[in-house]
């Protein structure tokens, strides 16, 4: 069976707005990692991951989570693709990897999870994240120019 999973988000996203939606609530911006032994899963290489606390064979998800007082639910997610991945487009294409995919950050496609959620309507007032996302100018600017409260992380460097 073929489903649309960017359809269903929209659709978890606006049920998230019906039912648990909080015009104080948070987005949580976020990353993980998936432990992986091949090399042909889509993004997958060795990379750091928090998961194993070390830099592992694995693939990275960026994650958009959703809390409010009337509960919490993931609402957007993202596969990261690392540069070796993007820059050979035969192991995209092998991996099932659409050829209009291109290179982006994490913390860009924390940005364009940001921006969803705000063009949908969704009730927020915060987001929060670590140093990937507090590190990244353009999520603290896009913050600021919307009026979104926020705490980020940044590094001491």
């Amino acid at each position: 069976m073929r489903w649309d999973a960017d359809a269903v988000r929209d659709d978890l996203r606006a049920y998230v707005a019906e039912h648990l939606g909080d015009p104080s609530a948070v987005l949580v911006l976020y990353e993980t990692g998936f432990l992986k032994k091949g090399t042909k899963s889509a993004g997958v290489q060795r990379q750091y991951t928090g998961t194993a606390g070390r830099i592992e064979n694995a693939q990275v998800g960026v994650f958009l989570g959703y809390a409010g007082c009337h509960g919490h639910a993931l609402i957007d997610r993202a596969l990261y693709l690392p540069k070796s991945w993007t820059d050979d487009r035969a192991r995209c294409r092998a991996a099932h990897v659409p050829d209009d995919v291109t290179f982006a950050t994490k913390p860009s496609l924390g940005l364009a999870m940001l921006e969803r959620a705000r063009a949908a309507k969704l009730p927020f007032a915060w987001i929060a994240g670590d140093s990937v996302y507090g590190g990244d100018r353009a999520i603290r600017r896009w913050a600021e120019d919307h009026r979104i409260g926020y705490v980020l992380m940044v590094s001491p460097h």
